[in-house]
């Protein structure tokens, strides 16, 4: 027989300069999902993304000085190891870790950030950055690069980063030594659409990309040795008709690759897309309120079994069952979480 498995728990993080309490930490039913909150720090400021890497969480702080931090989440409240660390680009939207180093997207300065992990987890001064060039055709949110996300891209010699300001994903190359960020590649996608994020297929030779200026996903194929990511097509998240305009912002995969969820902001609902057997094809099955409003994040558990929205203007974050057969979202529960930007779980 197996060890016991440790105990799942889940990390909020929320706009300080909003009223949140930071970075909060939650302990998860097993049976249920259900969160509650075990303790909080509002040592990082207005902390809008998280990652959990080998028991220790990083944030970025969303400023305009743009900073990142880590902290290590062995007791109720998370406890920062050590002061911030300048990223050397303003507001840091999102954080990953890849080859010994946290990368963080920079959405103010269009730059994509590498920071040296320590050996006790804490961060060292920025290695690398790479700042991205162009714009697009919306004026008053590409007038330059905004890079929203970045993250490792499967067969580990590349990095993803996702410019909402230049309609493209740039991939980078890391420097695992070093820390150095070297451009590899850029792939154009459709003008003024606007990308924000985007998540691979568990089998490694898919992308989605989810844009946030027009409510599509773009369907990619993902050549891991060449580092190449070519545009397939685009699919609509929302159904023909939807009324107000809306903001997608987050994107996830099933582990077995069956399904993709995506949040979007003003419509405040989940969509539930299915995919065909080799991650080529995608195709809106429906779509759920989010539980709240303005879902700014999703992740989903270890199992694969539920889905979390952080609902940022209501202040909570909301779990759903997910339905096997269909992956359609049935909500659960959900906790009070003040201006809630994003839910990690591990």
């Amino acid at each position: 027989m197996g060890g016991a498995r440790n105990p799942v728990r889940a990390f909020i993080g929320s706009f300080t300069s909003a009223g949140g309490r930071g970075i909060l930490a939650a302990d998860v039913d097993p049976r249920t999902g259900a969160l509650t909150v075990t303790g909080s720090t509002d040592a990082v400021a207005d902390p809008s993304y998280l990652a959990l890497a080998g028991g220790t969480l990083y944030a970025v702080s969303e400023t305009e000085a743009g900073a990142a931090a880590a902290l290590d989440v062995s007791g109720a409240a998370p406890r920062p190891l050590g002061a911030p660390v300048s990223v050397r680009g303003a507001g840091p939207t999102h954080l990953a870790v890849a080859a010994g180093h946290v990368l963080t997207a920079n959405y103010g300065s269009g730059s994509v950030t590498a920071l040296p992990v320590a050996a006790d987890g804490s961060l060292g001064p920025a290695a690398g950055v790479a700042r991205h060039q162009g714009s697009g055709p919306v004026a008053d949110r590409q007038a330059g690069p905004r890079a929203h996300q970045v993250l490792p891209a499967p067969g580990g010699r590349w990095v993803a980063a996702v410019d909402l300001g230049t309609d493209s994903v740039w991939i980078h190359a890391l420097d695992a030594a070093t820390g150095a960020l070297r451009p590899h590649g850029e792939t154009a996608l459709r003008p003024g659409t606007g990308p924000r994020h985007l998540a691979f297929h568990p089998a490694g030779g898919h992308a989605y990309v989810l844009n946030e200026l027009e409510p599509t996903l773009t369907v990619c194929r993902w050549d891991a040795d060449a580092g190449v990511l070519e545009p397939l097509g685009e699919v609509p998240v929302l159904p023909e008709g939807a009324a107000g305009p809306s903001y997608p912002s987050a994107v996830v995969v099933a582990p077995d690759g069956r399904f993709v969820w995506v949040a979007v902001r003003g419509a405040d609902l989940l969509a539930v897309l299915v995919l065909d057997p080799d991650g080529g094809r995608a195709a809106l099955v429906g779509t759920v309120p989010c539980g709240g409003h303005w879902p700014r994040d999703l992740a989903l558990d270890p199992s694969g079994r539920r889905l979390y929205a952080a609902n940022e203007r209501s202040g909570d974050v909301t779990w759903f069952d997910l339905d096997p057969e269909t992956g359609v979202p049935s909500r659960a529960g959900a906790v009070e979480a003040p201006a809630a930007t994003c839910v990690v779980l591990g």
